[in-house]
């Protein structure tokens, strides 16, 4: 946000100074309020609050077009918002403001008051596009009057209003459950076109979650006509045009002028090579489209890949010189819907340092495998009554796919939670392989490496200004051999931070190669179960290195760290050298 502050009195000044260093704010003074009113995001006076409301009173004209404006007592005490509270965002600042003076925020929003869904925010919170005027649905629902709401996909802000339920919503699951008799308002999350109901208010958001497949003859025009035939096409089948996120066609039609309208108007388009979308099963494959293009279908196959293998909920509709299809990602369908594995980094070990969307991820899974060998059971411990768990460290990876497949064969959601983040020495390229060849949803949510739990626990910098800019993640050569350019000792000849993993058990033969490069007297530490219960971590230098481990009795779950970054204190980070000045700002602009 552009912010002015408005120090009102001498005495605000301190408060004033704070806020602006904070938030990069621009110090104004009240005469000129009215000639920037519409160059600002948000208003912050620092004063009595009758000299706001007075200084404000001539410019006011609508909420979705005025300014935020906050108005903040000289000491920094209260911070009350006054004006655009939901739309402008003064609530959501004033909240910021407090949290950085240590003040009592004032809001008086009813919905914010008495917990209620800010219905005039809903869609910029969760990329929804509003359908209908939001006030006459904020009045009936502020009043709490029965409310139905239908929510046809599955998304962040769906979960949201299903677990934030007030008592006064009831959640239906047709548009023929909306009666007059039983509610006055309706809340719809949908890409699908609803009617209005009379004597019942009507908000309709509408998700962007459908790819649309599409099809063109060559040189396909006039532009504008196209489109309007397929937007009214969609609008006859009952879908939301809005409801598109990304368009998706051939790679050989980039040229087309269709496509090139869609992208000068920001429309995000994706391409597929003819291969790839000859491997995807449609329903209405055309040879004719195979002779021309080298694939039986265009559009189907397109929509499909477009949505990550998302179900078709419109087959190929044939237009003058277009074709369209539709489809939904499996992650946007609610039940009953199709199954999708989430792989979740489960970070180092510490149940609460798997990161915020992991943690959602294990609390809704059906079925959550974990690597038991090397992620504490304690992590699974947040699932749903009636999840399965079940460790995989017994298991060979056709038991573990083909358990997953059977699982989202029932249309569930699965969870496969490895170590640290799964794409450093994780086992998911293996099992990604199955995914794709059965056609499967899946996504990776990335978790903390127990490299940087590492650098946490040794409370060191592994990067020091002019004598460390690098860090190696590497292993040592056991049973799985590592590339002749890849070997310790040529890695170790850069002298960088080096973090070995899985390397414990042939400790000597890493010591010896590191010794071709690194000083003996070198830092190291070994660092066993990092941020587990049983956390160990010794230090020494690299000469002593294999005896540390031994002696120790170190295993597998061990990181070993050798550089001259650990416990390192000298030198100047160039954050707090002065001669970096543009790192600097004055407090004031």
């Amino acid at each position: 946000m552009k912010i002015a502050v408005i120090p009102i009195n001498e005495t605000g000044k301190v408060v004033a100074n704070t806020i602006c260093q904070q938030f990069h704010a621009t110090t104004l003074h009240r005469v000129n309020v009215g000639n920037t009113w519409n160059q600002y995001d948000a208003f912050v006076f620092i004063g009595a609050l009758g000299i706001c409301v007075r200084t404000i009173a001539p410019y006011i004209y609508d909420k979705h077009t005025d300014p935020a404006i906050i108005c903040i007592d000289s000491l920094g005490k209260q911070v009350i918002s006054v004006l655009s509270g939901h739309v402008g965002g003064a609530n959501d600042l004033a909240l910021q403001i407090a949290g950085i003076l240590g003040a009592t925020p004032v809001i008086t929003t009813q919905s914010d008051m008495s917990g209620l869904w800010a219905l005039d925010t809903l869609g910029e919170r969760f990329n929804w596009q509003p359908l209908h005027a939001t006030n006459p649905a904020i009045f009936a629902f502020v009043n709490q009057e029965p409310t139905a709401l239908l929510l046809d996909i599955h998304d962040e802000g769906t979960e949201y209003l299903e677990n934030t339920l007030p008592s006064h919503v009831t959640i239906v699951n047709n548009i023929d459950e909306v009666t007059t008799s039983k509610f006055k308002l309706v809340i719809i999350v949908s890409y699908k076109h609803f009617e209005a109901i009379n004597g019942v208010v009507m908000l309709q958001y509408i998700p962007e979650v459908l790819t649309l497949g599409i099809g063109l003859a060559h040189q396909a025009e006039p532009v504008e006509s196209i489109l309007q035939e397929i937007y009214h096409q969609l609008t006859l089948d009952g879908i939301e045009p809005k409801a598109i996120k990304q368009y998706a066609t051939i790679d050989v039609k980039a040229d087309e002028p269709v496509i090139h309208h869609l992208q000068r108007e920001g429309k995000e388009v994706v391409f597929f090579k003819a291969n790839e979308l000859s491997d995807i099963d449609v329903p209405t494959p055309s040879s004719t489209v195979a002779q021309h293009v080298g694939t039986p279908s265009v559009c189907e196959a397109a929509a499909i890949l477009g949505s990550n293998n998302g179900k078709l909920i419109k087959e190929k509709v044939k237009g003058k010189n277009w074709t369209l299809a539709l489809a939904i990602g499996n992650t946007y369908l609610r039940e009953p819907k199709q199954g999708h594995i989430e792989i979740v980094g489960a970070g180092p070990g510490d149940p609460d340092l798997v990161s915020v969307r992991g943690r959602k991820m294990l609390e809704k899974a059906d079925l959550i495998l974990y690597a038991g060998s090397l992620v504490p059971r304690e992590l699974t411990e947040c699932h749903k009554p009636g999840a399965t768990v079940l460790s995989s460290a017994s298991m060979a990876l056709e038991e573990q796919v083909n358990l997953m497949k059977r699982f989202y064969d029932e249309g569930k959601f699965i969870v496969r939670l490895h170590t640290g983040d799964p794409c450093i020495f994780g086992a998911i390229q293996e099992q990604m392989n199955y995914f794709d060849k059965w056609g499967m949803s899946y996504h990776i949510t990335p978790g903390i490496s127990s490299f940087l739990a590492a650098a946490a626990e040794l409370r060191s910098q592994f990067t020091i200004p002019e004598r460390v800019q690098t860090i190696i993640l590497t292993r040592g050569e056991g049973r799985t051999p590592m590339p002749d350019k890849e070997k310790l000792h040529l890695l170790a000849r850069s002298q960088s931070t080096m973090c070995i993993f899985l390397s414990a058990a042939i400790v000597d033969e890493v010591q010896r190669e590191l010794l071709m490069e690194y000083p003996e007297d070198t830092p190291v530490a070994a660092c066993y179960h990092l941020t587990w219960k049983d956390q160990r971590i010794y230090r020494g230098v690299l000469k002593d290195l294999a005896k540390i481990v031994k002696d120790n009795n170190l295993t597998l779950t061990t990181m070993l760290v050798v550089g001259d970054a650990i416990d390192n204190r000298q030198g100047l980070s160039e954050l707090y050298n002065k001669q970096f000045t543009h790192l600097f700002r004055k407090g004031k602009e």
